[in-house]
């Protein structure tokens, strides 16, 4: 069961490296508002119709809003403008291995401010990419042109978006596509209208249609496998599993782009290996109790969904339909999921 959010955050590590160095290659010709506009306008419209065409149902309840409200502006408006202006005097490889630092970020919070658990490995893991992003700031390649100017604005989009992670945990039992349809189309138009009022210049539609296809596939295809996993792993493992998107967005900057790594350049990388090593090699296991709830998800009759179906079920699994769970106390491996958010 834990190969399938596992290959959903990877997969999602995978779109979202791969469109950092894409991003890399317009950001020189579009403003950075404007780039950020058309990469999540591409996700938005592109998840959206794919949603509709599928009369796919949202699950998505008014106490989400507030949550996904936030998540909206941190990560698709706030983060994706500071990325893409790190971007501008930032190199590719550089930058794509900064990104790490939004799990670091992401785990943070998620412990002290939404509790998730976590352990002394999880902790050294996450020293570790921290260690190796602090060293990536002093690289004399990435200080080029703009000074500190671009590493914090692209440590800021990481900020920005581990408030982004940990507030779309709050609404991902809701369907992923809706989820980053929403964002995607919300943040694409408020970028857009920014762009505009400030008289950015619109590109050729060649670039605009590159950019919207980058977005859709590593903002919103991405998005929707994040979501996925932080159902079954929580924002902290989640973020760990994510933290390898930094080195596809290296591999392609370094071949395709022409970059030369600087000195510093592989122990950093060194470091973070080393820190994702170690959370995606924990294991953790307890005694716990669920306590009893109602929810609605997607999921299969294991050990934490034994009930009746109050409806004629034709019995394909997985199914959606709100759903109880009795107070249950057992032990097995498990991770921060929509029933194991216990302190």
């Amino acid at each position: 069961m834990r190969k399938i959010p596992v290959a959903s955050a990877l997969g999602a590590a995978f779109l979202f490296g791969a469109s950092t160095p894409a991003a890399k290659t317009l950001a020189g010709d579009v403003h950075p508002v404007l780039l950020a506009g058309l990469l999540y306008a591409g996700s938005g419209f592109g998840l959206g119709l794919w949603f509709l065409a599928g009369r796919r149902k949202t699950s998505l309840r008014r106490g989400d809003l507030p949550w996904l409200l936030g998540a909206v502006i941190c990560g698709g408006i706030i983060g994706p403008v500071l990325l893409m202006a790190g971007l501008v005097t930032t190199g590719a490889a550089s930058a794509s291995l900064m990104l790490n630092l939004e799990g670091v970020f992401t785990a943070l919070l998620a412990w002290f401010a939404f509790h998730e658990n976590f352990d002394r490995r999880i902790a050294i893991g996450m020293a570790l990419i921290v260690a190796g992003g602090v060293l990536l700031a002093f690289e004399p390649g990435a200080l080029q042109g703009g000074g500190y100017l671009g590493p914090l604005a692209v440590a800021g989009a990481c900020l920005a978006w581990s408030i982004d992670n940990n507030l779309t945990r709050k609404v991902s039992s809701a369907d992923p596509a809706a989820i980053a349809a929403i964002k995607g189309g919300v943040a694409g138009a408020v970028n857009l209208a920014i762009a505009a009022a400030i008289g950015a210049t619109w590109p050729g539609f060649t670039t605009a249609a590159a950019a919207a296809g980058v977005g859709l596939l590593g903002y919103g295809v991405s998005l929707a496998l994040f979501v996925l996993a932080l159902r079954d792993l929580g924002a902290a493992r989640t973020g760990a599993y994510f933290s390898t998107a930094p080195f596809v967005g290296v591999a392609i900057a370094l071949l395709a782009l022409g970059e030369a790594p600087s000195p510093l350049f592989w122990p950093a990388a060194a470091l973070m290996l080393a820190g994702v090593w170690l959370h995606v090699s924990e294991r953790h296991e307890h005694r716990h109790v669920h306590e009893p709830m109602a929810h609605e998800h997607g999921h299969v009759h294991d050990e934490h969904h034994r009930h009746a179906h109050e409806f004629e079920w034709d019995g394909k699994e997985p199914h959606v339909h709100e759903h109880r769970h009795a107070k249950l106390a057992h032990r097995h491996p498990h991770y921060p999921d929509l029933h194991h958010r216990h302190h």
